[in-house]
């Protein structure tokens, strides 16, 4: 290898990619100007202190977003410059046609460069083109193969990793600020994980046929998240997520509860929003719950400041043990959850992170109407409750091809939330 192909940059822009990212940036930056942005920031610090707020509303289409910034959307031409437009143009929308409470911020966070191993066992995935379902067959036949576990382990390139902030710092960095934040992890709840490896069904006889080893294996997940953590905290990779970082499976993280008042800048898991869920174990009872899942996720959420619990899952038949989770701010409230049962169970003592169905927007005829009755009625519920609520909608899986699908969702959504 030439001395100048050694030394040739892992990363680049042409000058056209350059010129379009930089409009964009703009675009964010002053659409982060607004005075706006700073009284939603206000009210996400006290809708997550628990102080009364009218319902806060967040749309995330998820994959619908591939139905509104499709690839004829996109300018650039290299493939980074391509991903840098995709996020700047999904803040721009986000701010200047969809609408909710998002607060859109003047920075762009640059993530670290790493790689991260497997647990040494990997599921395979049989099906799945084009975005479509697949199932799996899992590696871990015998809880004789046990001792082919591995703990993840993370390998960050420092050198490229600085090559890329310098990139965006020197392509828009008087715009906006660039900064290096990598949020490194969604969820701690580890059943996906176990899932992966053992299979759903398979896990739903072993808490009958095996239970021994299932708590091994459990346990053995949950030494690996903390080793996990453990590594980050000890490089000084972890950053706080106190911000407009989203948390949980809903909302986003303004708090000024955290980091804790020892903080010295290094950053530590009490510092920080944590999270878990078991979307995977939504079909065992509330007891096999608190067996075989819930003392795993706790030794795990003890170590963070304050707390998310849930997602997809309904969480009715197992409150009575999920409210045990210490610090617990934001409780995921899916769309099969009963919602007055739940209000009158979390009244203001927790944040009631509301998810009405998703599939109102995967429709034949996008129905406002319903949309506004169903929204009406449990928003009615929640008040009764003294409830603090956010009305989240995810999981989308697509939108019809029709962007203004979610604008007037979020839109009915907000009408509602001021009229309650």
């Amino acid at each position: 290898m030439s001395e100048n192909t050694a030394t040739q940059p892992r990363y680049s822009l042409n000058q056209r990619d350059r010129l379009i990212l930089r409009e964009l940036a703009k675009q964010v930056a002053d659409l982060a100007a607004r005075p706006v942005e700073e009284e939603k920031r206000e009210l996400w610090y006290r809708h997550n202190a628990l102080e009364p707020t009218r319902p806060l509303v967040f749309c995330d289409p998820e994959n619908g977003w591939n139905e509104i910034l499709t690839p004829e959307t996109l300018q650039c031409e290299g493939g980074l410059a391509r991903a840098w437009e995709w996020h700047l143009r999904r803040e721009v929308f986000w701010g200047a046609q969809m609408r909710d409470d998002k607060v859109i911020e003047p920075v762009f966070n640059v993530g670290h460069v790493y790689t991260e191993t497997d647990w040494g066992l990997r599921e395979t995935r049989i099906g799945g083109e084009g975005g479509g379902s697949w199932r799996w067959e899992a590696p871990l036949k015998t809880y004789d193969d046990m001792d082919k576990l591995r703990f993840p382990q993370i390998t960050v390139d420092y050198e490229a990793t600085q090559e890329l902030l310098q990139l965006a710092q020197e392509t828009f960095g008087d715009i906006l600020q660039v900064r290096l934040k990598t949020v490194w992890w969604w969820s701690f709840g580890m059943t996906q994980t176990l899932v992966y490896l053992r299979g759903l069904e398979q896990i739903m006889y072993d808490m009958v046929d095996c239970p021994d080893e299932l708590h091994r294996l459990m346990a053995f997940l949950r030494d690996g998240h903390a080793a996990r953590l453990d590594f980050l905290e000890k490089n000084g990779l972890l950053f706080l997520n106190n911000d407009g970082t989203y948390v949980g499976s809903g909302g986003f993280g303004w708090t000024h509860e955290l980091p804790q008042p020892d903080f010295n800048g290094h950053v530590r898991p009490v510092d920080m929003w944590g999270f878990a869920e078991s979307q995977e174990t939504v079909g065992i009872s509330a007891s096999m719950f608190e067996e075989f899942i819930f003392p795993y996720q706790l030794s795990l959420l003890e170590r963070f400041g304050l707390n998310c619990y849930g997602c997809c899952e309904p969480l009715d038949s197992r409150w009575h043990v999920v409210e045990k989770f210490p610090r617990l701010r934001r409780v995921s409230m899916s769309p099969w959850v009963n919602v007055e049962v739940m209000a009158e169970r979390l009244g203001n003592r927790y944040i009631f992170s509301w998810k009405p169905h998703p599939g109102v927007l995967a429709t034949d005829t996008f129905d406002e109407e319903f949309v506004r009755q169903t929204l009406r009625q449990g928003l009615r519920a929640l008040k009764r409750n003294d409830c603090r609520v956010e009305i989240i909608m995810k999981d989308c899986h697509t939108i019809r091809r029709d962007p203004q699908r979610v604008i007037r969702w979020v839109q009915i959504a907000k009408e509602e939330a001021e009229a309650i």
